[in-house]
């Protein structure tokens, strides 16, 4: 039977990732494991953006730094919400990049037994423009990987 340690949960910060949190947290609270909570920024999305704005790399620089202070304290205010956080050891990071491939990387990196996922994302036009996340770390995953609605 699995026995997690080490859980991931990735959000996106939309109420289907809070779904997610809230059974990552009961699995962790349950069997004492540690629960890592990762918000990706999508780098290609930024990366467009801020060069087609044309403005000087200092300033590109600056604004991606705005965009990672941003989701980790997004990070932050999102544990806020749930009181049974306060009973599992919480490990909250941001990574740039294409969200499923930092989530694969974080479970490696991180020696991950179970990554939590919602199925659906902030909107459906992200997941037309993006991809499915959920499916591409399910294809990729090395470890169990519960899918929530």
């Amino acid at each position: 039977m699995l026995k997690p340690t080490k859980i991931l949960v990735p959000t996106d910060f939309s109420q289907y990732s809070d779904r997610a949190l809230v059974q990552g947290l009961d699995i962790a609270q349950q069997y004492k494991a540690k629960l890592f909570l990762l918000h990706v920024v999508h780098g290609d999305i930024y990366r467009s953006i801020l060069e087609f704005t044309f403005l000087e790399e200092t300033v590109r620089h600056s604004i991606k730094d705005r965009a990672l202070d941003w989701a980790q304290d997004s990070l932050q205010k999102q544990l806020s919400y749930f009181p049974q956080a306060k009973n599992v050891d919480i490990v909250t990071h941001v990574r740039w990049g294409i969200p499923h491939e930092e989530i694969l990387k974080e479970e490696m990196e991180k020696g991950i037994d179970l990554i939590v996922i919602a199925t659906l994302g902030r909107s459906a036009v992200a997941r037309y423009l993006i991809g499915n996340v959920a499916r591409n770390v399910l294809k990729g995953s090395k470890c169990p990987v519960l899918l929530t609605k």
